[in-house]
This record gives structure tokens, sequence and C-alpha cells, in this order.
């Protein structure tokens, strides 16, 4: 649960971009030592910093925004964003749905519910609960969206998470769902980072650092407390307190028809966890699982995990990447004494995700990176997996389901085939929306292709291209990647950026390399830490095999990547310049000699490893594109994006790369949103832009260079 859990939480706002900037003066490497020129460019809202930015700003918008192209893409990519036609991706709770809904009049957006029968229909009738756009304008603030932890099964309390400009720490404000109001003298928590949940409608369950609180070397609370209605947070009982070094901590509630059961998640780093079962007596008891399965939740009185490496329980084992069933009770003995597998993965497989329904389990699968979902039911002796009937070499991702019901929703979609929302129930999956396409995707093909990386592994990736690409190396490319914290590129429909730099002659890959889940667990350690370096070299050999069949070359291949995707990009050009034509690194990471000590870094040492340890900062040394970078060698023209108020990845990464480059002499393009989060835009509109802002630049340096 810690890594799933901390993906979509975020690690640390920029309050602590000072506390990082005082602890800049005590530099891990030789080049701090002697004094980093760029140091300041790490005060994120410094005026010195920002006048930076906004000059930068300034020069990019006027080369990018002044092309008579970006006008068009950038008014397409919107159209797609804002349509009113997509499908309303929303939670089923008891008979109605709720969905949170964007568009080019609730530019923020409206949280809304309807009947699930209405849901079901063309033309749903939707209730707004809360408009946020409207509250942003009485209030005065620029609200993004965080979601709403509200108290199953039927969902009327809620605490609203609000954000101000897309930051990851949030506002948490007691809402009443019936009456589409906040609750006067309810619960509220100021702007921080935390996590809040249920226990019923007087008692919250909440990690915060407010009132007595704390925070860790990453910014995440330390500690877990339950609160009273009508009490203060600083009277709160404190259950548990973390080290100050561990990445994460985090109330877990899980209520069911059976009952409600709390536990405290203490995570060392993303990929470990100790998980803590509290008794009616609050007192807390470890889970006997090991410290690195994922806990998925509870099914009738039994522990759901997906392990992470091979576990052995009596006589049975189960693999690295299985889903097993273990009885709470005996994992609140020293030892488990039974296991049962739920779903285990062959070679070419990875569990990609897990939905606990009432009756019945659902996994969703990937195989050779195309997705399944298999219904799991318990019988006498063992588990039944039963595949849905759901069409093939797609992507599947489960959207809405609870341990209240058995009907869940699930997405199908292909990269040239728009989504397609079904609804399944004990019996049947039946499709209720569709997506009409965004383009005429007629004239594209999708290949899926396998490079071969330095040490032989065979590396897959898709190729989508026009049918009548010319294959004598004219074809300008977009390459992207990701390659870490396990997360898998799957066939999803084309974004607005894909569709827009296809319809102006491009081709656009997506590569499955080694740190991401799409081979299970073993795919991603194959890139951890030390080993780094394969995501990197499975990358560049995904590029040779684009140039080696003749589509592209390296004066018309691009590559692009976000977050630890711009860690990607920047290493791949440090390390393979001479095989690009133009790179954009996108909310990067960037001097990972210091990652650890700028924002959410530190809660990342367990997929980078810890520059202050002399062993692990050597293997980082030798990629880190800040440190790595050179005046004497020709890199390819390098667009930075980043933002502002990004309180995960510091803005400080992109920006010391840009100037460092700058002032080296390399051809360098620089953009920071002022708003925007991890995400890079803090709503459709500022999304589309960004398209745009990619889209134009790639045209650019890859087309425009014939």
């Amino acid at each position: 649960m810690a890594a799933s859990v901390a993906l979509t939480l975020a690690a640390c706002d920029a309050q602590n971009s000072e506390k990082s900037t005082k602890e800049s003066n005590e530099s891990v490497t030789q080049q701090t030592q002697s004094g980093d020129p760029y140091l300041w460019l790490e005060e994120v809202e410094g005026d010195k910093a920002l006048e930076w930015a906004r000059t930068q700003n300034t020069v990019s918008l006027a080369r990018l925004e002044g092309d008579p192209r970006y006008e068009d893409i950038r008014a397409a990519a919107e159209k797609i964003r804002t349509a009113s036609d997509r499908i309303p991706y929303g939670q089923i709770i008891g008979d109605e749905v709720r969905n949170f809904w964007q568009d080019d009049t609730h530019v923020r957006g409206i949280w809304r519910r309807t009947s699930l029968e209405s849901y079901q229909s063309e033309s749903p009738q939707w209730e707004v609960i809360l408009d946020l756009d409207a509250l942003a304008e009485t209030e005065g603030e620029n609200w993004v969206w965080k979601g709403a932890s509200c108290l199953a099964p039927d969902n009327r309390h809620c605490m609203v998470n609000l954000s101000r400009g897309g930051a990851d720490a949030v506002v948490s404000r007691e809402f009443d769902a019936q009456s589409g109001r906040f609750v006067e003298d309810g619960f509220y928590l100021a702007e921080e980072k935390q996590s809040v949940s249920w226990i019923d409608a007087d008692r919250l369950f909440v990690a915060s650092p407010h009132a007595g609180g704390s925070k860790n070397t990453s910014g995440y609370a330390r500690t877990v407390r339950i609160w009273q209605r009508g009490s203060d947070l600083a009277d709160a009982e404190t259950l548990f307190s973390s080290a100050e070094t561990d990445a994460f901590t985090f109330p877990v509630v899980i209520h069911r028809p059976e009952g409600t059961e709390l536990f405290i998640s203490r995570a060392p780093d993303f990929f470990h966890e100790t998980l803590y079962h509290v008794g009616s007596d609050n007192k807390l008891t470890e889970l006997a699982l090991p410290d690195d399965a994922n806990f998925q939740g509870l099914f009738k009185g039994r522990v759901i995990a997906l392990l992470r490496s091979e576990w052995t329980v009596g006589d049975v084992m189960a693999p690295a990447g299985a889903v097993v069933s273990l009885p709470l009770d005996d994992l609140l003995k020293d030892t488990a004494s039974s296991m049962t597998i739920i779903a285990k993965p062959t070679d070419s497989m990875a569990i990609e995700g897990v939905q606990i329904g009432r009756d019945a389990i659902y996994v969703a699968l990937l195989d050779q990176v195309r997705g399944r979902l298999a219904k799991a039911q318990p019988t006498a002796e063992g588990w039944t997996l039963t595949d849905a009937d759901l069409p093939k070499t797609g992507n599947v991702s489960i959207v809405s389901g609870s341990g209240f019901t058995n009907t869940l929703l699930v997405n199908f979609e292909r990269f040239l085939e728009p989504d397609t929302l079904y609804l399944i129930d004990e019996t049947t999956a039946k499709p209720i929306k569709a997506m009409p396409a965004r383009f005429d995707a007629s004239a594209y093909e999708v290949a899926q292709h396998f490079a071969t990386s330095d040490d032989g592994t065979n590396v897959p990736y898709f190729l989508i291209r026009a049918k009548d690409a010319a294959m004598d190396g004219s074809t300008p490319t977009i390459l992207y990647g990701y390659g870490g914290f396990e997360i898998s590129l799957t066939p999803n429909y084309l974004s607005p950026l894909a569709i827009e730099w296809l319809k102006q002659g491009g081709a656009y890959a997506v590569a499955n390399i080694r740190g991401g889940g799409e081979f299970g667990p073993r795919w991603h350690k194959a890139a951890l830490n030390e080993n780094r370096p394969r995501a990197y070299e499975d990358f560049a050999s995904v590029a040779r095999d684009l140039i080696d069949q003749g589509l592209t070359s390296a004066p018309h291949l691009g590559i692009y990547g976000g977050s630890n995707g711009g860690l990607l990009t920047g290493a791949t050009m440090v390390r393979n310049p001479e095989l690009f034509g133009a790179v954009v690194s996108a909310v990067p990471l960037l001097d990972m000699l210091r990652y650890h000590k700028l924002l959410a870094g530190a809660s990342w040492i367990g997929e980078y490893g810890d520059p202050d340890i002399p062993a692990e900062r050597a293997w980082i040394e030798t990629y880190s594109p800040y440190q790595n970078v050179s005046k004497d060698v020709t890199y390819p023209p390098v667009f930075f994006t980043t933002s502002t108020r990004d309180d995960r990845v510091h803005p400080g990464h992109a920006r010391k790369m840009a100037a460092k480059m700058m002032q080296q002499g390399h051809e360098v393009l620089y953009y920071e949103n002022i708003e925007g989060g991890h995400a890079g835009a803090a709503n459709l509109k500022q999304g589309a832009m960004r398209d745009a802002l990619i889209v134009t630049w790639f045209l650019q340096e890859l087309k425009d260079a014939d």
C-alpha cells in the first residue's frame, strides 16, 4: 500500500524549500562543496529565482506561441481536453454515481452525482454537489480539486481536499454531501501534506503535522491520531509516531459489510512497509507480512496482499507478483500459518491492480503489456479465476468498485481506439459508455516491437505511425518513456499531445523499459539503485531500434518524459547525445546528488539510493545529469518544463540544469508554469497549452530541421 498511496499523494509542500535551501550548504557532492553557482535557483519563491524563471518564460513563449502552428495545436488540444462528450468516470456509491467534471465552462470543475440507472443512459441527469469555480470566486482562492475522503457506505460525511494552484499540500474541510454544504464548525485542517480517513461520523483517523504533529524528512506527517468531533486535534490520542527518516505513515480504515478495521502503515521507503492493526483498545499489533508485501485490503476476515518477493507459508510457495489471501487472525500472531494464492503471474505477466468487492476479488493483469481482467471467487479448494468478457490486446483499468457491492466500472482502450466504459456485475460485462474518436485513426497503425538492450534483455515498445510512413529515416518521431517506481506504460488511447503530433506527420513510440512494472516486481527491481543505468540503456536501445528499422534518424528523433521520466530523458541525453535531435524533460529530477534534500526527495531513496552513503553516491554520480553535463560535448536542443507550485519534485532541478547548460553554451529552452503542481497544469486549458508548447518545440527541432 505504501507505494501505491504515496504515488497519488505527494511529498512535501513549498514551505520546506527554505529548509532545503539551508541544508544545501551541507552539500554531499564535490561540486557543491566547491560552490554550486546555481543554488539560489532552489529558492522556490525567491524574487531572484522567479525573475529568472519569468525571463525564460518570455523567451520560450515568444518562440513557441509565435509559431504559426501553435494556436491551431493548442485549440485542438483544448477541444479534446474540454470536450463535453468525454466519459464522465465516476465512483459507484450504493445506487448512485459521483463524478468530478471539468470542461470549458467549469474550468476548475464541479463535483456531481446521478443515479446508477441514469448514469447508464446517454444523457444522465446530474445534480451538482459542489461547484469549485463558484467556491474559488467566492473565497478568492485558486482552488484545485484533490478529491474527497468520505465515510462508507453512504458517503455523506466527507473531507474535501483543496489545493492552492495544484500543489500537493491540501486544505481539508468537512463537507455534507447530502446538503451540498461545508459543515459549520466541522472538522478542518489547514494547508499541509496530510491524510484523513473516517472511522465513523464523529471520529477521524488523521496523519497531519498540525497541532503537535510533526513531519519526516520527506515532508510527510509522522504522527497518526484519532480525532473526536468537538475536540482539539492537539488533544487527540496519538497512536503511532514513525521515525523521522521514514518515507510515509498513513492511517488506513477499511469499511466492509463485516465491520470496520483500522490499520497504520509505516513505510521506510516506497517499497517496504510495516502494517499495524489497531485493536478495540487502540493497541497496535504488527501483521506478520513480508515487509515488501503490498497490502490491498480485507475480504471476509482475510488479508489480501500483493507480493513483491517469493514467500512460503507452510507448504504453499507464492512467487513474486502473486496476489495471496491469509486469515487476519493468523497474521496478528507472530507468524502466518496458512496462505492461499488468488492469482500468480507468468514470466510475461504482471498484476496491475486489485479491487476487492463484496463477494469477489477482481484482478487486472498485463500479459505482454496487454490488459486482462479476472474475477476471483473463493471455493473450498481455493480460488477460481474467470476472465471478464472484455476485448483483447488493449488496456484494462478498474475505475470504481467497493467492498459493499459486486458491481464495478472498468475501462478498456487501445492506442487508436478510444475508451469504452463497462459496467460489470455478477454475471455480465456491459458497455455503457464510449468516447468518440478524437481523430481519424484509419491512416495509422500500431505495432509492438522488441529492442535488444546492452545486456541482451528484450525490451518491448509500441510504435504508432502512419501506414505509409517513409522508411528513409526522415519521419519525425517522439519516443516516450518513464521506467521507474514499478509504473507500467500501457496501450492507453493517445493523449491530445500524441494525437496532434501524429496529425503533424510524426510517429510516436512508447518504451516499456526496466524500472517499470510491465513484467512485475522483477522488471522494476532490475533497474533499482546501482542498476538504474539499465533503464537508460533500455531506452537508448529502443532509440537505436527505431533508427535501425529505417523509420527515423538521430536528427528526427526526440525523447520525452516527465518526473522520473524527465530524469530518464535528461540522463539519456547526457549519456547518448548522438542519438537524438531534441529532448523534452518535464517536471524532472536532475540533480541526483541533492534530490534527497529537496521536497519529497528523501522518500525516493528506496528507488535511487542515498547520496549521503559513499558507496551509493558513487553509482548515482555516474548518471546524475546535473553533474555529468559538459561544456565540451554537443547535446541536442533541450526543452525543460516545470511548475513553481510543484511541491513534489522541486523546480530547482529544471531551473539549475537549464541555467547550467545555458552557461555552457548549449541550446536550451525553459518554461515554468507558475501554477500547476507536479502535473504541470492546474486546469484543462493549461494542459492544452502545455501540449501545444511541447508539440511545437518538437516540430521546430525534428521536422523543420530539414
